[in-house]
């Protein structure tokens, strides 16, 4: 089986121009090229079945662009995301396959002008996620659109985690999203959970919220502004004292209250996670958590009485002792992470109302804390 003496030729006359991308359009069995001059088209005249045509069309595209008579090796889904595919990001978006322009956009070598070809070439969740993670487009004119378009598609994401994914892609500092936006974003967290997840992802700037400084921030960041340049213990306690942490805090409370489903949950405690960057020799043994709330209020407990730290000494001894319980509360919350999940989740799919009630040992505790620090 061959092509058809017609499309055989424009084909070859297309591909003699320079160009940026290939789509097809499996439906209307039509192909588009965005050129130099703008976009081409090419409807087939199929002399088989149409999924049989287009696979000729794609081994013809393949043979010309890279030498290889087979096409591309969708099979190979795992290892091309990856970023191992031996062609140049170039060449893969002028195959007319989109698993090839998934290889694209996973590739470490990304650009802005790649990723609006890629973007051109197939316009899905998964591509706009993906070209997101790189600051060289989430900072740049298609950035814009990725946002709109992600904004836009949140409300029929059926996947709670593509939420929180799609939120905190919205919200990075290197995007550019608009005050009506970020609100818009911030009043359907109140619908649903994981919106909430994806803002304490970002920078706690983003948060919407009308609140004050801690009580206790003005007597203790005077006590320690001879520390808060070189102490990473004194610059988080201040970090959580002032507007923007007590903001972080209040949407940590609110992301406790009802998340949906494990996945969520995880991805909760990996913000909290990130969100400290204090030693780890001092807090855990594991940087993705202690396995228990309780192990980690003994350890908080165990190293403010008898600091193994210089940092962590200093910081102690510079304090008032009435402020020893905000020391000891922003210890344990540094010490969570998902192994800290481990206990409730390990031999069970529990979601919703079962969920939460498998983890109140570790919510409750751990919104006294919050509260300790509010």
């Amino acid at each position: 089986m061959e092509l058809s003496n017609e499309d055989n030729l424009r084909l070859n006359v297309l591909l003699a121009q320079n160009l940026k991308a290939i789509r097809i359009n499996e439906g209307s069995m039509t192909l588009h090229a965005l050129t130099d001059k703008g976009e081409a088209k090419i409807v087939f005249n199929p002399t088989t079945r149409d999924d049989q045509y287009l696979r000729i069309v794609r081994e013809f595209l393949s043979l010309k662009i890279t030498g290889s008579p087979g096409g591309y090796p969708v099979f190979l889904k795992r290892w091309t995301r990856m970023g191992h595919a031996d062609n140049t990001l170039e060449h893969m978006l002028l195959l007319g396959e989109p698993e090839a322009v998934i290889a694209v956009v996973y590739s470490p070598d990304m650009s802005h002008d790649i990723g609006e070809r890629a973007w051109w070439a197939y316009p899905t969740t998964e591509v706009a996620m993906r070209l997101m993670e790189y600051p060289a487009v989430a900072s740049g004119k298609l950035g814009k659109e990725l946002v709109e378009y992600l904004m836009e598609f949140l409300p029929y994401e059926e996947k709670q985690l593509n939420i929180v994914g799609m939120v905190r892609l919205c919200l990075q500092d290197n995007a550019s999203i608009t005050e009506k936006q970020l609100l818009s974003l911030w009043s359907r967290a109140k619908r649903k959970n994981p919106f909430y997840i994806g803002f304490l992802h970002t920078n706690p700037r983003r948060i919407p919220l009308k609140t004050k400084a801690s009580k206790h921030y003005l007597a203790i960041s005077e006590q320690l502004e001879p520390l808060i340049n070189d102490n990473i213990y004194a610059q988080t306690l201040c970090n959580l004292l002032n507007i923007n942490g007590q903001k972080w805090l209040e949407t940590l409370k609110l992301s406790l209250k009802k998340p949906v489903d494990q996945d969520v949950v995880i991805s909760l405690f990996i913000a909290i996670s990130n969100y400290f960057k204090l030693p780890l020799y001092t807090l855990r043994l594991d940087k993705r958590g202690t396995r228990s709330i309780d192990i980690a209020i003994e350890h908080a407990d165990k190293i403010c009485k008898t600091p193994d730290n210089n940092q962590l000494e200093v910081l102690i001894n510079s304090l008032d002792s009435k402020y020893l319980p905000l020391i000891n509360a922003m210890l344990v919350l540094a010490q969570m992470g998902e192994h800290t999940l481990i206990p409730i989740f390990s031999g069970n799919d529990s979601v919703g109302v079962v969920m939460r009630k498998r983890l109140l040992p570790l919510t409750t505790p751990l919104l006294e804390e919050v509260d300790i620090l509010m």
